[in-house]
């Protein structure tokens, strides 16, 4: 009797244990839009905290790109306006172009990024072109001094 007592007690414990685990699976996954990080090649953009770095570019390229996987995210939803106050909260401005749908560009003095949205997925573009420009500036800024 004791020993049926027993399995009776461990399969409960089973039971809960697979409903409290499996509960976590049904969890919506939809990005929050509430807690960001600096992206991966631009500290001073935002991206989600949930957002997971999967791609990056290194070496010599004419694109800085870093993409993160978001699932939930959809390219033919509008970028959540959470996300754009955040943006605009660090500092960057939304430059006015031609419609591209789920991209966008933003800049923030002299640096630009591009944003672009994708089923369950961003990318966050910085020109090369652009940066080196920059960095020229600023060292012929610093030879002149």
């Amino acid at each position: 009797m004791l020993c049926k007592s027993g399995l009776h007690v461990a399969g409960m414990i089973c039971a809960v244990s697979i409903l409290l685990i499996g509960s976590g699976c049904g969890a919506s996954t939809e990005p929050s839009w509430k807690t960001f990080d600096g992206a991966a090649n631009v500290k001073s953009f935002p991206v989600p905290k949930e957002a997971n770095k999967t791609e990056q570019t290194t070496g010599n390229s004419d694109l800085d790109y870093v993409r993160y996987a978001l699932p939930g995210l959809k390219e033919d939803d509008s970028i959540p306006e959470a996300y754009l106050e955040e943006i605009e909260s660090w500092g960057w401005k939304q430059k006015e172009v031609e419609d591209n749908g789920a991209s966008l560009v933003f800049e923030k003095g002299k640096s630009i990024v591009h944003l672009s949205v994708h089923d369950d997925f961003l990318i966050i573009t910085v020109p090369t072109q652009l940066k080196k420009q920059v960095i020229q500036g600023l060292e012929s800024n610093k030879a002149n001094e």
